[in-house]
């Protein structure tokens, strides 16, 4: 079978850094998706795939949102105009989402949580943040529970 060629939209998505332990640690109860203010040799060095949101978190400070503690490596060809490989960056959202995201984190305890950092169709930087609620040991150890239950049954459908 011969694939079907990519269209402009699919050709243009691509992952940049994935924060997989998140959906271990959190309860992700709602997501955002956010625009990122960079400087140019971040981008570049973003393209190059030297980026790490592991560490990182969100926070409203003063009426803006920042993504703090994110890494981006130095990007080798840009000497003279490089930039802070772990300062804190803005985050573009509406003022509604914005004050969503206040009440959340201020009133009900949430954390935000950055998901996933990717270049969307038009080849823009995005960054989804997740709504989140920390997870104890005990609901960790039942979501695993759930997940090796799936993989189990799996197994018996695929043999019977």
């Amino acid at each position: 079978m011969a694939k079907k060629p990519k269209t402009a939209e699919e050709k243009n998505y691509k992952v940049i850094a994935e924060n997989r332990r998140a959906r271990y640690d959190y309860a992700i109860e709602d997501d955002i998706e956010c625009g990122v203010v960079l400087e140019g040799s971040e981008v570049k060095s973003m393209r190059v795939g030297q980026t790490n949101i592991a560490e990182s978190y969100a926070a409203v400070e003063d009426g803006e949102l920042w993504l703090v503690n994110s890494y981006v490596a130095p990007y080798k060809q840009a000497v003279m105009f490089g930039h802070e490989e772990k300062r804190r960056r803005k985050l573009m959202v509406s003022r509604k989402e914005l004050s969503r995201l206040w009440q959340a984190t201020s009133r009900k305890g949430m954390t935000l949580v950055p998901l996933v950092m990717y270049f969307n169709h038009v080849g823009r930087v995005k960054i989804k943040i997740g709504v989140a609620k920390g997870k104890k040991n005990h609901d960790k150890r039942a979501t695993e529970a759930k997940r090796d239950w799936g993989r189990q049954k799996q197994r018996l459908l695929k043999e019977g």
